[in-house]
């Protein structure tokens, strides 16, 4: 019994390191989201922070077309953090069975 505990004692303690270290390479992860075929690019960090928007300039002469592409191309960026966001961290409790969902304290 005691070698049981000491194991998942072990275990947790990897997990947790492999979360810190997931966590670290989220914050420096960069992603690009675009929309309408590349005139519109968004940058986010892993921490869905905004590092760049870049526009086309043929897409300044339609400001409501242009609110459309930053929104697509935000969203596109939003999607893709959190993909690997999820990726990363599926892969820093692997062993560890969570409910479908369910975040561990610290996850973005």
């Amino acid at each position: 019994m005691r070698g049981n505990i000491a194991q998942l004692m072990q275990q947790a303690q990897r997990m947790q390191d492999n979360l810190k270290k997931a966590q670290e390479e989220l914050a420096a992860l960069e992603v690009q989201g675009q929309s309408g075929g590349g005139m519109v690019r968004v940058s986010l960090t892993g921490r869905m922070e905004c590092r760049a928007v870049r526009i086309d300039p043929s897409a300044l002469a339609d400001a409501e077309m242009l609110e459309d592409l930053i929104a697509a191309a935000f969203n596109d960026a939003v999607n893709k953090a959190n993909e690997e966001s999820q990726k990363r961290m599926s892969a820093a409790t692997a062993g560890l069975p969570l409910p479908p969902g369910m975040k561990l304290p610290g996850m973005f």
